[in-house]
């Protein structure tokens, strides 16, 4: 069965830049962002790889470790990485899983054998301290990925995950909020003292509730 939203994400140990990786264990209580490639160098994924490095500030931010896969040995990723370095002027800061044996790639249902039997999908999973998947994003291999977006989205799972808030359409971090409908009028006094602006019964707008 493939992962679905609210499952539970695969543990592993694994070769990588870093030497063998324990997923959880690397992971520990932060959130991960882990992304598939279908082979070291390929041109989109190259770009990739460099602006997940570039971002690192921005993951970190957030306490997001990110990990890479992709099917080939341990060191044609060492080579890739210099590539990498080379091309988009950010070295890579986070380990690339070397998944020759596709164990983890068979565990997040990343081979599409309609695609091609041995390389993996371009696959994306946000997962939470839990060890839950919260997101899943999969792109054709034309495209590059948006990490603007997916920083994005973090930020939105972070924010309802500590208040009972969903984050509307294009929404983005600083902007106003929609009060849950599992909340009641009087906890959301008691919850948003600010107060909000009742668009429909069902939709209550409020400005984005700040961590103390």
């Amino acid at each position: 069965m493939p992962l679905q939203l609210g499952d539970a994400a695969p543990d592993f140990t694994q070769q990588s830049t870093l030497g063998p990786l324990h997923f959880y264990d690397y992971l520990g209580t932060s959130w991960g962002v882990l992304f598939s490639h279908p082979a070291d160098f390929t041109p989109v994924c190259t770009t990739e790889l460099g602006e997940a490095s570039r971002l690192k500030p921005e993951f970190d931010k957030r306490n997001v470790k990110v990990v890479g896969l992709s099917v080939d040995p341990v060191e044609k990723h060492g080579t890739w990485a210099s590539d990498i370095a080379d091309a988009t002027g950010s070295a890579l800061n986070f380990p690339l899983i070397a998944d020759a044996d596709r164990q983890v790639s068979t565990l997040y249902g990343l081979i599409h054998p309609n695609a091609d039997s041995t390389a993996t999908v371009r696959s994306v999973f946000v997962i939470d301290p839990n060890k839950i998947v919260r997101l899943e994003l999969t792109y054709p291999a034309s495209t590059g990925r948006n990490f603007v977006e997916i920083l994005r989205t973090i930020d939105s799972l972070q924010l309802t995950d500590t208040f009972k808030v969903a984050t509307p359409v294009n929404w983005k971090q600083g902007e106003d909020v929609i009060i849950t409908t599992a909340v009641s009028d009087d906890e959301a006094k008691t919850r948003f003292p600010a107060g909000w602006k009742t668009v429909k019964p069902y939709l209550r707008v409020t400005k984005q509730p700040q961590a103390v």
